[in-house]
């Protein structure tokens, strides 16, 4: 793919920003309706692509660290184990440090790094090379794909799942 079809979709600095004060602000509020869940339902196998609502929290916080580590220049060959998180809890301390290392790393970001080349190794061995500002826009894709997942699995549980839409965001938290 050329340069110019790379850089013509590209994303502002600030919007990345933007995107990331949303992807916590909604998973501030899914944690927080998980908060109501008996550890049964945090666990119970529900046949979603990962296996329950803590699989799947366990696969976001993970993969979110996966790409924070690639922007740093390293490319580690396993992710979390789901053994890790025991209880909610567990998910949301390590995401919390998650959260920190990355905002640190947002904050540090420069517009002119967006275009920068990014390779990695993936976890299959496999060599890939994006723009930054691409895998940075995927990592906000992917989080907004599995939170929908998070708020099936809490409505199949019988709780009730969070407003977690942007507007919502923008007008109740980016405003105050």
């Amino acid at each position: 793919m050329s340069s110019d079809l790379k850089d013509a979709g590209m994303i502002s600095l600030g919007a990345v920003r933007e995107l990331f004060e949303y992807n916590y602000w909604a998973r501030d509020r899914q944690l927080q309706a998980c908060t109501l869940l008996t550890e049964e339902q945090f666990r119970r196998s529900m046949g979603n692509s990962f296996s329950s609502l803590r699989d799947t929290l366990a696969h976001l916080v993970g993969a979110e660290w996966l790409w924070l580590e690639r922007w740093r220049g390293r490319s580690p060959r396993t992710m979390f184990s789901v053994k890790e998180f025991s209880a909610l809890a567990a998910v949301q301390e390590r995401w919390s440090m998650v959260e920190r290392a990355v905002r640190e790393y947002l904050a540090e970001l420069t517009e002119a790094a967006l275009r920068l080349p990014l390779s990695y190794v993936n976890l299959k061995g496999e060599t890939w090379t994006y723009t930054l500002w691409q895998t940075l826009f995927h990592v906000i894709n992917h989080q907004t794909y599995h939170r929908g997942q998070v708020t099936t699995l809490l409505r199949q549980l019988g709780a009730q799942p969070a407003q977690i839409d942007y507007l919502l965001a923008h007008d109740f938290s980016f405003q105050r």
